[in-house]
């Protein structure tokens, strides 16, 4: 899908906009029609438009996860070879994978993608990717700290056909659901997928059918080429020079030793190189990632970094990712992927970092720097088995604008945490605590976001299993332009004999949980940006009086001047 045809400003504007609607009306479709709350109420899902014979990223939804924008690339790719390979692809094909090493993120994210025809020939491909509650594997919800082995994770499903020139295969849903603990939850999922693909196709049409092929085309392209001109330009703004940034995940579940990620930023005129020499190698534990993962994490910071640019892979045309053979960012099969959120959060505090000694004006000091992906499972007085699995929130960095966000989502993503009300409703749990954490932030002129207070107690007479796949529980989110650190990430549960902690600090499986005992999250603020005293007395003292720090700790942090404010 190339064209040669002249497009004015303004259709290719108008263009932008209409493709850009056809994916946020993808995700809607989806996040209505699920089943599971990651999918409807977090919003853990993603569509766009890919190329048809490179499956780089053409327009994606703007209520999708970000990290989708550069993984799914991938996921099409990988498509693009196995119908290269079998020599029959035709219109009305589904295809749907799970493989991580293959498309990127871990075995959670069900894949489907589908051909595009116009006129007979292949006009693009259209994708959906969503977060399934559970498929398989060991642990309920299949974070599972202690694998050593994809296997141990999920059931893994390679690029195969969910359909055939319109034909669902029933075999291949029959597999899927006998290989999940939540079967009419991945069936409502599965729907909803190839339900926002069969609105794509639709709304291609329309859009073809009032446009044309050829002037649709030569949008497509023209948005790809104007995404590179754009970083170019970005990148050209930026002061010449090379800076390195390091940081640590607390372990890998495994074994009880910090692992380094670290990167180096060269920038010379209008090109980037961004290099992971240096970083950890390959590891026992789940939090590896694949290649397309650590590809896709440059495309997120880098997003994050410079707002204005489009979803677009043109963007990572002047930049170049260099990772290291063997090391856990470009991890090969059978490693363990599924923690692959802490390794990527953990990445673009790195880069962030990094980016902060170029242009100190353009970024923000670290995020809480975890999902604390805890799930809770245990089978109902009925026998039905029950799967409570969530993320939880934490405080942003400090800006140069402004303090960070008080319990916000990871920057990962645009996907919102599930209202308690919804888990409560859904499972039989009871939230004791919800709440904001006083003295999580890093100080600084412009303090990071405090983080939060999460404790959940079991109803079910039967009891419940609970297990945490976290992080910053040894390594506390950094501040830039001399901020302060934040807060580290607390994880215990009650026990007969009181509250415990685990060993590893944020990661630990098979917590037996009585009737009536709970577990409680106690997250990360985020980092502090500037010095700490440059910061406003009325800002202290406000601070103080809504309960987001204690005395005693402003004391400690900036002095007692703040107190004369306060009066």
């Amino acid at each position: 899908m190339t064209s040669k045809t002249e497009i004015d400003p303004i259709t290719l504007s108008v263009l932008a906009g209409r493709m850009e609607q056809i994916a946020d009306e993808m995700d809607a479709t989806l996040f209505r029609a699920a089943f599971n709350p990651i999918i409807a109420e977090a919003h853990d899902a993603s569509h766009g438009l890919y190329h048809a014979a490179t499956g780089d990223t053409l327009v994606q939804g703007k209520s999708g996860l970000p990290i989708f924008v550069g993984v799914m690339a991938f996921a099409v790719q990988a498509v693009i070879e196995k119908a290269a390979a079998d020599g029959d692809l035709e219109d009305g094909d589904i295809y749907i994978f799970n493989d991580a090493h293959i498309g990127g993120t871990h075995l959670s994210d069900m894949r489907l993608v589908r051909p595009y025809f116009r006129d007979g020939k292949l006009f693009c491909y259209l994708a959906s990717v969503g977060h399934w509650h559970d498929v398989g594997g060991a642990v309920p919800g299949n974070y599972n700290p202690a694998a050593t082995e994809v296997f141990q994770e999920a059931f893994i499903l390679p690029p195969v056909k969910l359909a055939k020139a319109g034909q669902v295969n029933q075999d291949i849903i029959d597999i899927l659901l006998r290989n999940t603990r939540l079967p009419q939850s991945a069936m409502g999922d599965l729907n909803g997928q190839m339900g926002a693909l069969d609105l794509g196709i639709k709304r291609m049409d329309e859009l073809l059918d009032e446009y044309g092929a050829e002037t649709v085309a030569a949008a497509l392209d023209a948005l790809g080429h104007r995404a590179e001109a754009l970083m170019r330009s970005e990148l050209e703004g930026l002061p010449d020079g090379r800076w390195e940034a390091e940081d640590f995940l607390d372990n890998d579940g495994i074994t009880d030793e910090p692992l380094k990620i670290k990167v180096a930023m060269e920038i010379r005129g209008d090109r980037m190189t961004l290099d992971f020499e240096g970083s950890a190698p390959q590891c026992a534990g789940p939090v590896n990632i694949a290649l397309p993962t650590t590809v896709a994490t440059a495309y997120v910071a880098i997003k994050h970094i410079f707002p204005g640019l489009p979803a677009n892979a043109g963007v990572m045309r002047p930049i170049e990712v260099k990772v290291p053979e063997g090391s856990l960012l470009s991890a090969e099969f059978p490693a363990p992927t599924g923690g692959y959120t802490e390794t990527i959060l953990r990445m673009i505090d790195v880069m962030f970092c990094a980016f902060s000694q170029a242009a100190p004006d353009r970024v923000v000091a670290n995020a809480y720097g975890t999902i604390n992906a805890l799930s809770i499972a245990g089978k109902r007085s009925n026998g039905q088995p029950w799967v409570m699995f969530s993320f939880y929130g934490g405080g942003h960095g400090g800006s140069p604008e402004s303090d960070g966000l008080n319990h916000g989502n990871a920057p990962i993503s645009t996907a919102t945490i599930p209202p308690m009300e919804i888990l409560e409703a859904a499972y039989p749990v009871m939230f004791r605590q919800w709440a904001l954490r006083p003295d999580s932030a890093g100080a600084g002129k412009h303090r990071g976001g405090v983080g939060a207070v999460y404790e959940i107690e079991v109803l079910e007479e039967n009891g419940a299993e609970a297990f945490l796949f976290g992080e910053r529980g040894r390594f506390a989110p950094k501040g830039i332009a001399g901020g302060g650190d934040a807060a580290l990430n607390v994880f215990s549960f009650e026990q007969d004999d009181g509250w415990d902690t685990p060993p590893l600090a944020s990661k630990m499986l098979g917590i037996k949980l009585r009737q009536g005992q709970a577990v409680r999250l106690e997250t990360p603020g985020g980092g502090g940006y500037g010095s700490a005293k440059e910061r406003v007395a009325d800002s202290i003292a406000r601070d103080v009086a809504r309960g987001l720090m204690s005395a005693d700790m402003a004391d400690e942090t900036y002095g007692t001047a703040w107190r004369e404010a306060g009066q």
